[in-house]
């Protein structure tokens, strides 16, 4: 097997993937309707995208044993998880052809690595420090001012690992509670935003790079609650926006995709907030709004085939289903738009705050396929904030 950089994958060729939940199905079903084969690992039985692939190792993602059997059945390996073992990532790249690499992962794995990088290509992100105790957070909070944000270095999506600071009667419990977790801590100063954005940017291992339209995103309770596309920013800001993606996918020499969060203050200046090595949540639009998926985007990118268009066909909202609204989801399946677009992942169990699937609406404005997303009376706010 060569591990040539320009290797060419072409469809009919197995992709292996770590990581079994949504993402890896939306790849594999992407894929597969490129001709190309998937062999997913994942602790879950019946995970979401064993259900879409060939095959499923049910395995821990720390387990070398199971991660060299996918090597051996695979022509090249991506993940939907970026949380791997790093031991696992050496055996694979050691056994297989892994074209995103491990040292993307390693740098976004850790809030650290990852801010200190974007800040040396001098792109702007909020001022923060390290923090290793009580006393440190202190000092901290003194230099970068309240409010501010407490993270963990490693691990934590969906707000978790996560306090925001705002008097400091609460610094000692939020150190201790943070603190549990074993890992680094740091803590950001805290940006008034206006708006956050995000953009997914593609690239190969020949260095074509491709860059998917500005989204608006708005969160509820820390989880993506609504992707508003176009976003409802100026031109100067979405060009601004993309040019930041543009310059760390080359920068890093991402292969696969790259999702770039940002967040626009009142003044128009853009901070990168999170970077996030693979399809994401606020990607999904593009299942149907643009020329070419970042589902099929990926799979094109980690094989080395020409990028697809990522043109906008149309306007578009995309609202997460969450554990609390499928059944409501399902009771109205037939009062749904008809150019509504129902994607559900095929969990197992549904939860409340879980991600269960997503609704994209498509209409001749962003503001109109808010409006019959309201008329659903599904999503319990309104959508129609921040307009």
């Amino acid at each position: 097997m060569t591990h040539a950089k320009d290797k060419l994958i072409k469809p009919g060729a197995t992709i292996g993937i770590l990581g079994g939940g949504q993402l890896g199905r939306m790849i594999a079903l992407a894929g597969r309707a490129m001709g190309y084969r998937f062999i997913t690992m994942d602790p879950t039985e019946d995970a979401p995208c064993g259900q879409t692939a060939d095959r499923q190792i049910v395995a821990r993602y720390d387990d070398v044993e199971a991660a060299m059997q996918l090597a051996a059945v695979s022509d090249v390996i991506s993940y939907e998880f970026e949380n791997v073992d790093a031991q696992v990532a050496e055996v694979l790249e050691s056994q297989a052809y892994v074209p995103q690499g491990s040292r993307l992962l390693r740098i976004t794995q850790n809030r650290i690595r990852e801010k200190t990088a974007i800040q040396e290509m001098g792109i702007p992100v909020a001022p923060f420090r390290v923090v290793a105790s009580l006393a440190d957070l202190k000092e901290a909070v003194r230099e970068l001012g309240l409010p501010a944000v407490m993270k963990t270095a490693t691990g934590g999506y969906d707000g978790k690992g996560q306090w925001v600071l705002k008097r400091e009667e609460e610094l000692e419990e939020a150190f201790e509670t943070l603190a549990k977790a074993g890992t680094e801590l740091i803590v950001e100063q805290f940006v008034p935003f206006e708006l956050e954005l995000s953009v997914i940017a593609a690239r190969n291992p020949d260095g074509e790079l491709a860059v998917f339209p500005t989204a608006e995103n708005i969160h509820q309770d820390n989880i993506l609650h609504l992707t508003i596309v176009p976003a409802r920013v100026s031109e100067e800001v979405r060009e601004r926006a993309e040019k930041i993606a543009r310059t760390i996918v080359d920068k890093l020499d991402v292969v696969g995709l790259l999702a770039i969060e940002m967040f626009l203050t009142a003044d128009g200046q853009l901070f990168v907030n999170e970077l996030a090595p693979r399809p994401h949540n606020s990607g999904h639009y593009t299942m149907e709004a643009c020329v070419t998926s970042q589902f099929e985007q990926h799979v094109r990118a980690v094989c080395n085939l020409p990028l697809g268009s990522t043109e906008l066909l149309s306007p578009v909202v995309m609202v997460n289903i969450l554990g609390e609204h499928l059944q409501p989801v399902l009771d109205r399946v037939d009062e749904l738009p008809r150019s509504a677009k129902l994607h559900l992942y095929g969990k197992a169990e549904s939860k409340e705050k879980r991600k269960m699937g997503h609704l994209n609406v498509l209409a001749p404005s962003v503001d109109e396929a808010l409006h019959l997303i309201d008329k659903l009376e599904i999503w319990s706010t309104k959508t129609e904030v921040q307009s």
